[in-house]
């Protein structure tokens, strides 16, 4: 269903380069990066009190191809078991199998090419990730993920801003190691995001009805988009189904941004001397960029992702201020402790859920009765 080597292929291709630095500033850049990663482990750890990783792998630093194919590699590690088992659902098509097999070749390398251009634009964005799916490690001792932070996007980001550039390289750094703590601290965080994930690809409305009335809906939002309104591509092409499964992944996207978000600026300006100035730049730079820019980021969803920030990050703060950090911990206790879209858009219900009740359970007999 999709060609993977023509995605790195066609995505490689249409990216756009990098600032300029010389092979001694890159150097310096990536040696930097990996020392700074483990210095924000440690303040995260410290921060949220979350028993991840002790001593962890320093980050992975790539260049704008290597995220790329970073990416593939953990789509693939994802998609292409799912991929076969929706091919098996569907079955054989009416061209017999010699014509199927070329309609769906010739497919595939079309998809590839989508994805590689999808991949190029989002690979001169991204500043960082934690990457959940790995391909099989060798030695059989696969890590639970990478941290891997994108060296020209963040240099090309503090060039623009004009921010100290040790302060911006720990301030992300921060962000990413809260979402290295996040999914080494918490035992079932990965599989549970894998599941909804699985669950929502093949909960895929295969009937051809269906799918020409997807790519309508499609068609629809892309014209949306352009005059300026709110569709996605997202939206578009989901089932009932799969919307309701994209509600639960979402929220806990939802979380672990916004945790991300809260953490990089709640450590403090004695560990980054100037993050109110970056934050106060960075988020110019958010809601900042061209029509045609903008346009994009509302097909592919990545304005939602930002919306996914600030509503995350707002009810962490509201949480942590209410009952503490210990008490928002208590969110990664279990699948059934992580909040709703509502709980996240009002964190009192969260609180009234699960902290209120647990610290009534936990208190003395003659606590209880008074």
């Amino acid at each position: 269903m999709i060609d993977w080597n023509v995605a790195v292929q066609a995505g490689s291709r249409l990216v756009r380069p990098g600032p300029q630095v010389s092979p001694a500033e890159a150097r310096d850049v990536v040696a930097e990066l990996r020392e700074l990663s483990r210095i924000a482990h440690g303040h995260v750890r410290d921060f949220t009190g979350m028993a991840s990783e002790i001593d962890p792998a320093p980050a992975t630093v790539v260049d704008r191809p290597g995220w790329i194919q970073a990416n593939v590699d953990g789509f693939r590690v994802v998609l292409e078991p799912l991929m076969e088992q929706m091919s098996a659902r569907r079955g054989p098509g009416p061209l017999g199998s010699t014509g199927d097999a070329i309609v769906q070749a010739v497919g595939s390398r079309v998809t590839g090419m989508q994805v590689g251009a999808i991949l190029a634009y989002m690979a001169s964005r991204v500043l960082g990730q934690y990457e959940l799916f790995l391909p099989p490690d060798p030695s059989g001792i696969a890590p639970t993920g990478r941290l891997t932070l994108v060296a020209p996007n963040i240099v090309h980001v503090e060039q623009e801003l004009g921010v100290h550039s040790r302060d911006f390289r720990l301030w992300v750094c921060l962000h990413e190691e809260t979402h290295r703590a996040q999914f080494t601290g918490v035992p079932w965080l990965r599989q549970y995001v894998q599941d909804q994930m699985t669950r929502f690809l093949l909960a895929s409305d295969l009937d051809p009805g269906a799918m020409l009335e997807r790519i309508r809906d499609a068609a629809e939002a892309v014209a949306d988009a352009v005059r300026g309104g709110d569709s996605n591509l997202i939206d578009a092409i989901q089932s009932p189904e799969q919307r309701e499964i994209l509600d639960r992944l979402t929220a806990v996207m939802t979380l672990v941004e916004g945790h991300g978000d809260y953490v990089m600026d709640a450590v403090g300006p004695e560990v980054v001397p100037s993050v109110q100035q970056i934050r106060a730049s960075f988020q110019g730079r958010r809601d900042g960029g061209s029509r045609l820019d903008k346009t994009i980021r509302r097909l592919l969803g990545i304005d939602l992702k930002m919306k996914q920030y600030a509503e995350g990050s707002r009810f962490v703060r509201r949480v942590v201020a209410q009952v503490g950090m210990s008490g928002f911990n208590r969110v990664w206790e279990s699948p059934e402790t992580l909040p709703t879209h509502d709980e996240i858009k009002e964190p009192s219900l969260w609180i009234a859920r699960v902290v209120v009740p647990r610290a009534l359970d936990e208190a003395p007999p003659e606590a209880n009765e008074a």
